[in-house]
């Protein structure tokens, strides 16, 4: 256990997104609440190049199953061009503009600092080297592509679009350009909030492409906590088991870790087995934001990618 200091559907048709939408952290903004001139602060318009020597931007990577575009950020881990015929696991993040570069992030000037976590993680033999790609989230599209149900009140549901584009679409292309490892002991999926909600949802739905998961402060509140009645029903029998990463901090408002603790014993019961497939973190001083998840992010990898 790690410790903390406090503090198959059919295609549709293709369709033009390429307009940029308005970002929103619950992506529950509509067109008309948009807001036409750029507030204070807010992301820029066309995404920057990256300052990191070894993250790459893929801009406006396009979809077929959800009809709209996304930027693409991927990290190459130290030594990645010196070892040309060396193959690496890779893991999928949600959220990408707030992973990387403080100038994309929703909180201005502050990221998960994924890209500094792992290169000082990588090169202290702690983690296995291993490609990190963030996925940009659409804006007031968010909420609707990280959730797996429909909500009565709040609508959503595309989630399991979201999955075939990450396995049909974005995999593929990955692979066809980078040096990844193919199976599910090698591909992970994780994100926090409603994009922890998802990608628990895609490694139950999809144990044979997702064996690793990060699930960071998950919105288990969602459709009236649809997310553990769906561990206690099918979770038994997901096989192969994804190793999970589960956490959630103490001061992210009274429902949060007690949600998030009741979704560890519901994996419990359903076979996945503490130090071994799941590791459960109730984090001292854990907020729901940026910072605090950058916090997480060296235990995550440890625990998950741990070198070998």
């Amino acid at each position: 256990m790690f410790r903390f200091h406090p503090g198959g559907d059919r295609v549709p048709p293709r369709t033009d997104f390429r307009q940029r939408k308005p970002r929103s952290r619950l992506g529950t903004q509509t067109a008309s609440q948009a807001v036409p001139a750029p507030l204070p602060g807010a992301p820029p318009a066309v995404t920057p190049e990256p300052e990191h020597p070894r993250l790459r931007l893929h801009r406006d990577f396009p979809s077929q199953w959800l009809g709209r575009d996304r930027d693409v950020w991927v990290y190459l881990p130290p030594g990645y061009e010196a070892e040309p015929d060396r193959r690496y696991p890779v893991l999928y993040l949600q959220d990408g503009q707030n992973l990387f570069d403080p100038r994309t992030s929703f909180a201005p000037g502050v990221t998960w600092q994924v890209a500094e976590t792992a290169d000082a993680a990588i090169e202290a033999g702690e983690v296995e080297p291993l490609l990190i790609v963030g996925i940009a989230n659409t804006g007031e599209h968010r909420l609707a592509e990280y959730s797996p149900t429909a909500d009565p009140e709040m609508g959503g549901g595309e989630g399991s679009r979201y999955g075939q584009m990450m396995i049909r679409e974005l995999a593929p292309f990955l692979m066809s350009r980078y040096r990844v490892l193919a199976g599910p002991e090698h591909t992970g999926v994780g994100g926090s909030s409603m994009g922890g909600l998802i990608s628990l949802y895609l490694g139950l739905k999809f144990p044979g492409f997702f064996g690793r998961l990060a699930v960071l402060s998950p919105s288990v509140w969602w459709d009236r906590k649809w997310i553990l009645r769906c561990v206690e029903e099918t979770g038994a029998r997901v096989s192969p088991k994804p190793r999970i990463w589960l956490d959630a901090g103490d001061a992210e408002g009274s429902r949060t870790l007690e949600n998030t603790r009741a979704l560890a014993e519901r994996l419990r019961a359903a076979g996945w087995q503490d130090d071994v497939d799941l590791d459960f973190e109730a984090v001292p001083g854990g907020r729901h934001d940026e910072a605090s998840w950058a916090v997480r992010v060296g235990p995550m990898l440890r625990f998950l990618f741990p070198a070998g």
